[in-house]
């Protein structure tokens, strides 16, 4: 099978495959869309069990950050890389200082940042070999760690969505079953414990649960049951596809809104879902908060407020996006997707008007 033949393959503009051999580099760079601008997506570190597996998640990543990108309201393209650690391979800073050479080859098409198993001190070693790259520690404009701010984005999400679902406003006594206690997962929780919620938690990660049961009184699940938790909110933050023809039938939950990319195994899951009575908040709307973040660290933005002003702005599209879904009877998935594509036409249409009439 070729890239062009591959089932996640999506007009991709550019797929590069990147390898050195010195500091064990193999890595995959998606550009899937620069529509609305150059792309900008984070790097994932992490252990796959085959190279299609890898090309698999680079492609549907990059596809999502298309769609997060210009559901956020941000002028950047999508893309997102993918570094493949063999069994048993450390990342090492020659590593990523390898990877930001990668980047720096494609000259400003792709900016990248932290994703899965990277971190802020990661993102220095490739700041060492290339300009393209954010969610810096120190320096101008350095936004740091972007998780915080993903959590805040799902945190508003989840209230929104119990809101417009349940007609309540107050997050006391909610109980919510949070799958996944990376930082984002645990900022999650940080802020729904605090709004009063009830917590049921998973992770692969032993240690992390454990905190969480002190820290918040959480109640643990292996994390191949947490989706079947009996709750009224499933807050997927881990892996994608979690989502599947599988999971969903035995999911108890009234609302689905959690961190993880590519939530769905498959598209049309959505009106699986919805048969169900189960509304979903599209994934690549409701983790926009890092993106978001990040934007302002690429575009050289010092007022914090202008981040507050586009989270405030994703809480007014996830309020949109239900009362529309409940107006036209589609799902809320699909409601965005069109939102998504009617901005990314317009960007189209003003391309082309923009381009000089062909000679004569």
């Amino acid at each position: 099978m070729t890239v062009f033949q591959h089932l996640d393959f999506d007009a991709h503009e550019t797929v590069v495959f990147a390898h050195d051999e010195p500091s064990g580099l193999n890595a995959i760079i998606a550009i899937h869309s620069s529509a609305l601008g150059p792309a900008a997506g984070g790097c994932r570190v992490w252990t796959y069990p085959t190279e299609g597996a890898a090309l698999a998640d680079a492609l549907r990543l990059s596809r999502g950050m298309t769609f997060k990108n210009a559901a956020a309201g941000l002028d950047l393209g999508g893309g997102k890389a993918v570094i493949m650690l063999a069994e048993g391979q450390k990342k090492t800073p020659e590593l990523m200082r390898a990877f930001g050479r990668a980047v720096e080859r494609l000259n400003g098409a792709y900016t990248t940042a932290e994703d899965v198993g990277v971190t802020p001190a990661d993102m220095a070693e490739v700041r060492s070999q290339t300009r393209h790259v954010a969610g810096l520690a120190t320096g101008a404009h350095a936004s740091g760690d972007p998780s915080p701010v993903t959590a805040t984005g799902v945190f508003q999400s989840i209230r929104t969505g119990v809101r417009e679902v349940t007609g309540c406003e107050d997050l006391a006594g909610l109980h919510v079953a949070v799958q996944g206690l990376g930082h984002v997962g645990t900022a999650l929780c940080d802020r729904l414990a605090a709004a009063g919620a009830q917590l049921t938690v998973a992770d692969i990660a032993a240690a992390r649960c454990e905190e969480a049961r002190t820290r918040y009184g959480a109640t643990v699940v292996a994390p191949d049951r947490i989706h079947a938790t009996d709750c009224d909110v499933f807050a997927p933050c881990a892996l994608g596809g979690v989502l599947s023809e599988d999971t969903i039938p035995e999911l108890r939950a009234r609302l689905v809104a959690g961190a993880a990319n590519n939530q769905l195994a498959r598209d049309d899951l959505d009106t699986a879902l919805a048969a169900r009575g189960i509304t979903y908040l599209p994934d690549f709307v409701v983790n926009a908060g890092g993106i978001m973040n990040v934007a302002a660290e690429i575009a050289g933005v010092d007022d914090p407020n202008w981040v507050k002003g586009k989270l405030d702005g994703l809480q007014e599209r996830v309020t949109e996006i239900l009362r529309r879904a409940k107006a036209s009877g589609k799902t809320p998935q699909a409601v965005a997707v069109e939102m998504v594509r009617e901005r990314l036409a317009a960007a189209g249409e003003r391309s082309v008007a923009s381009e000089p009439a062909p000679a004569t």
